[in-house]
């Protein structure tokens, strides 16, 4: 047990104290933006979700936490592996499945009039079936301004059309070199659910975390949610 102690104190230490890394650092919480990991860098992520259904009713709210490893196979593709665990009102926290996923640029940064980005995603799950979602992510820094959207698709690997077309925006300003500050908006064009919100997020020397919330714009939609981002490259 002493020597497993030492172990894990190393490691956070290199985390933490180590040299610079290059991180996957966001300005958004729902919304990606045009970024990969650079070649051989590594960062563990970590996420935390509330969505509150219906604040009249009943304050409550569900919790998903999901633990992130991704790492630069090339300095334009990165791959990456999700822990998904959910946690439904009232009800214990249970483990329901995993998530890989690719991230591709397609070119450098400017070099086209939108910066181009694809995104593919399985996702194995322990309770339901099994989900493919596929995203394409432009976006455009102007000054200190960064505009970015993602249509998203999702589908069961089941016979039938389930499919889902999704949509994520953000638009965030750098008010200092580690702080920005945005508003987000998601939704799903099949079922008319859309929301926004704030954004806020924070890139110290080692770290960088962002929180954002989002609230319904319509009654099919959920009240609210809310998302904390935390980032440690090593």
């Amino acid at each position: 047990m002493k020597r497993i102690s030492v172990g894990l104190i190393g490691v956070l230490a290199m985390v933490l104290f180590g040299g610079h890394a290059q991180a996957d650092q966001r300005s958004y919480v729902w919304t990606y933006e045009y970024l990969t990991l650079s070649k051989d860098s590594a960062e563990l992520e970590f996420y935390q979700t509330a969505v509150t259904k219906d604040r009249q009713k009943d304050n409550s709210s569900d919790w998903q936490q999901q633990l992130e490893l991704e790492y630069g196979l090339t300095n334009r593709l990165d791959a990456a592996l999700y822990q998904v665990y959910d946690q439904k009102e009232q009800d214990n926290m249970k483990y329901s499945g995993y998530k890989f996923r690719l991230r591709y640029r397609i070119a450098e940064k400017n070099v086209l009039p939108l910066d181009v980005l694809f995104y593919a995603e399985h996702q194995e799950k322990t309770d339901a079936l099994n989900v493919f979602e596929g995203k394409i992510i432009l976006a455009k820094d102007i000054g200190n301004l960064n505009i970015s959207y993602n249509q998203i698709y999702k589908n069961t690997y089941a016979s039938g059309d389930r499919a889902s077309h999704e949509y994520a925006a953000g638009m965030s300003y750098e008010i200092t070199p580690a702080l920005r500050f945005g508003v987000e908006s998601k939704g799903n064009y099949k079922t008319d659910k859309y929301a926004a919100g704030p954004t806020l997020s924070w890139i110290g020397g080692r770290i960088w975390a962002n929180v954002g919330a989002v609230y319904g714009l319509n009654t099919r939609t959920n009240d609210r949610e809310v998302r904390f981002l935390l980032g440690v490259p090593f």
